[in-house]
């Protein structure tokens, strides 16, 4: 058949994507200026309006939201927060020439914006250290925390320092502080955008063809997030969520553009015009990023499954970023290679020319070879990666999750040293103390709470307890209680259960008052374990949803068992890499806990963005399979179309995501590092080694599926016509 039959008799057999394709192509202008047009008005209305991002941190069903919602009940919710302006000084604070200097200061700090009042350390005994060396003065704001700009902690955190000097040492404490530590963002995203470009240019040989992914990555990701600066005054959602959708918007972006680019450049290799190149890539790639696209919002869907505020927020976010950059992908790219495709069929076809004329190998004799070698000896290296993975795997075990706090932050930055002095001063527990409610009482709130604060000071594990604190009506009361750990170590967490289970409820007996533990550190805990309890929901849905969308696409059943499996594995490998290297201070790092939401989230990603390679391999293989019903060269020849568009894919995930690790934000470190992790053992491990064993000891029957399954199930071609 000649080129000029094909063309005539195809487009009556030609499919959605082939029909966009063509459309986008023709009408490249049109579509290139709605792109921009959306882009604009966006990033105008974004502009004019601001964001309004906020954190839902309400933990219903937890003691820790209990003891918050009787503290609003009685009147003692608190409208703002505190910072701690930490001092030491070796020859003594209470010094009349150091007292002098710091009250002056402290009066300055007083008439700073957001800034309530101050209560100076001079005033409370309690709060100069028994050697008298370390103190600290409370700033009290007229805001919470997380709504103080970085500018206003900078001032506060100026009008301090200046008090410094002989011997004097002065810092800034308080999760307002921790901003300041904080950069401005730009720095990860660009790092990574730029070495994603040498590794196209590397691929491609031009420029040009480089950018393409990229931009059409970049429409798709400012686009999507300009539209959730305007969505955060309508819903919940939270300030970093914004990093999470750029760090996956551009890896998927960037893939889902590669995917297609690399079968556009395939076909016009092998002579197909620019308008039937760019059909015949959208009618078979297209369709593999259709569903791969899928995969990933049915995986973070699955989060509003957890009920957590702040996370459904995230998960609507970033699956929005993913369907937008699949759009993009599918409408964007074709009128980008309309405008660039006459340039591209002459400097593609005349490379693959040179190539030949000096004899080179055929595009994918590595791959080739590669798959011919997991073929020969399948059951060894399956067993082999699967050994070397899964001992990767065993860290995350002992995962421990919480919140990190400033014990976490460089060693370098003023609310780490504000935490280290505070800990010097007046012990480990004094930055994350337990807050116990008191309500009601027999004898009164005021006496049950006299009787707990004994109880604690008698139990193990608490330095000390403070007398009651009652509410303005009367009716309940909190006491302080400072755990002799750090708010961060596991004592503290078992001590939070230890006060729950078997101190608090014998007090409660004898008072018949009813006491919760509340405040951050319990927080936490509540939070970390309603985490785990609905991890099991959470999985059961990412996973069962893609099951059923995995065997609707390749007609079997041990393909979609086998992805899943395959998945979860390079998912605890990079939970286990986040574990040694987060929690247990590897390669230099600051020990600490896991974000808690880190692992679901981890995990919706990577399950989704895990089942793109294996439709992009798979897909290929399946072509194959259908050509020849061969499945050791349908294997073969899969690996070899795919394999370098698989790992130029990967290797761009990983820079994007691994440029976040120079990000100051430890939960952006986590994550980056974590995907980064999952990508590689996914791209390189498993698609390039476990897939094709694993395809070549399943043989024909990869593509079984009961005769009830068959007829249940609507088929779906993933090839082209």
């Amino acid at each position: 058949m000649t080129l000029t039959e094909e063309i005539t008799q195809t487009p009556s057999r030609e499919g959605v994507f082939a029909r966009v394709a063509g459309f986008s192509h023709r009408r490249k202008w049109l579509a290139l200026i709605l792109w921009f047009t959306v882009l604009v008005g966006v990033w105008a209305a974004a502009s004019a309006v601001g964001d309004d991002y906020r954190e839902d941190y309400s933990l219903p069903g937890t003691e820790s939201q209990a003891a918050a919602d009787v503290l609003t009940e009685h009147g003692a919710a608190r409208a703002g927060d505190t910072v701690q302006i930490v001092l030491k000084d070796a020859d003594g604070l209470r010094a009349p020439a150091v007292e002098q200097r710091v009250e002056g200061m402290l009066t300055k700090v007083a008439g700073l914006p957001n800034v309530a009042s101050v209560r100076s350390l001079y005033d409370d005994t309690s709060a100069i250290s028994e050697d008298g060396t370390v103190g600290y003065a409370t700033v009290v704001l007229d805001i919470a925390s997380k709504d103080m700009k970085k500018d206003d902690s900078q001032k506060i955190y100026d009008a301090a320092v200046a008090a410094e000097g002989d011997g004097l040492q002065v810092e800034l404490g308080g999760e307002a502080a921790r901003v300041l530590a904080e950069d401005s963002g730009g720095a990860a995203e660009g790092a990574g955008l730029l070495a994603a470009l040498v590794i196209l240019v590397f691929m491609f040989g031009t420029v040009i063809a480089a950018g393409l992914p990229i931009m059409t990555a970049v429409f798709a990701v400012g686009s999507t997030l300009g539209g959730i600066i305007l969505a955060s005054h309508l819903f919940m959602i939270a300030d970093w969520t914004s990093y999470v959708m750029i760090l996956v918007g551009l890896g998927v972006g960037i893939d889902y553009a590669l995917l297609i680019f690399a079968r556009y450049r395939a076909e016009l290799v092998r002579g197909a015009a620019p308008e039937r190149a760019t059909k015949d890539a959208l009618d078979a790639a297209g369709r593999s990023v259709f569903f791969a696209g899928c995969t990933v919002i049915l995986a973070l869907l699955g989060l509003v499954a957890l009920g957590l505020g702040s996370l459904q927020g995230m998960a609507i976010s970033v699956a929005l970023t993913v369907l937008v950059t699949m759009i993009a992908s599918l409408t964007l790219l074709p009128a980008l290679l309309g405008v660039f495709g006459e340039r591209f069929a002459r400097q593609f076809t005349a490379r693959a020319a040179k190539r030949m004329a000096k004899g080179k190998a055929v595009e994918g004799t590595t791959w080739r070879r590669l798959a011919a070698g997991v073929q020969r000896r399948p059951l060894a290296g399956l067993l082999a990666a699967a050994v070397i993975l899964g001992a990767l795997c065993v860290p995350a075990l002992g995962m421990r999750l919480g919140f990190a706090d400033a014990g976490s932050d460089a060693p370098d930055t003023t609310s780490r040293q504000a935490y280290d002095l505070l800990s010097e001063g007046f012990g480990p527990g004094f930055n994350g103390p337990l807050l116990v409610v008191v309500d009601g009482g027999k004898g009164g709130v005021e006496q049950a709470g006299a009787a707990v604060t004994a109880k604690l000071n008698d139990t193990p594990g608490i330095d000390a307890a403070t007398p009651p604190v009652l509410t303005e009506d009367g009716k309940a009361a909190t006491v302080l209680a400072f755990p002799a750990s750090s708010p961060q170590d596991e004592e503290t967490a078992d001590l939070v259960t230890t006060l729950r289970d078997d101190v608090l409820p014998g007090v409660s007996e004898e008072t018949g008052a009813r006491y919760l533990v509340g405040g951050s550190t319990a927080a936490a805990e509540d939070y970390s374990e309603k985490v785990s309890d609905r991890m099991p929901l959470f999985v059961a849905i990412v996973v069962g949803l893609s099951l059923l969308l995995l065997m609707t696409v390749f007609r079997s059943v041990l393909i979609p068992l086998k992805a899943a499996l395959l998945n979860l594995l390079s998912i605890g490998a990079a939970l286990g890499a986040i574990t040694l290297v987060f929690q247990h201070g590897w390669f230099g790092v600051e020990p600490g806990p896991i974000e808690a939401y880190l692992p679901v989230m981890i995990f919706a990603v990577v399950f989704g963005l895990s089942m793109d390679y294996e439709i992009f391999l798979v897909s290929r293989i399946h072509e194959e399979w259908t050509k020849s019903k061969n499945s050791t060269l349908a294997v073969r020849e899969g690996l070899a179309h795919t394999g370098g568009v698989i790992t130029a894919a990967g290797a761009i995930m990983i820079v994007v995501f691994g440029a976040f690790m120079l990000s100051s934000q430890r939960l952006l470190q986590q994550t980056g590092f974590g995907m980064a992790v999952a990508i590689f053992v996914d791209a390189v491990v498993i698609r390039l080694l476990i897939v094709p064993a694993a395809m070549e000891l399943m043989g024909r029957r990869a593509w079984w599926l009961p005769k009830p399954l068959e007829r249940l199930l609507p088929e779906v071609k993933l090839e082209k016509h």
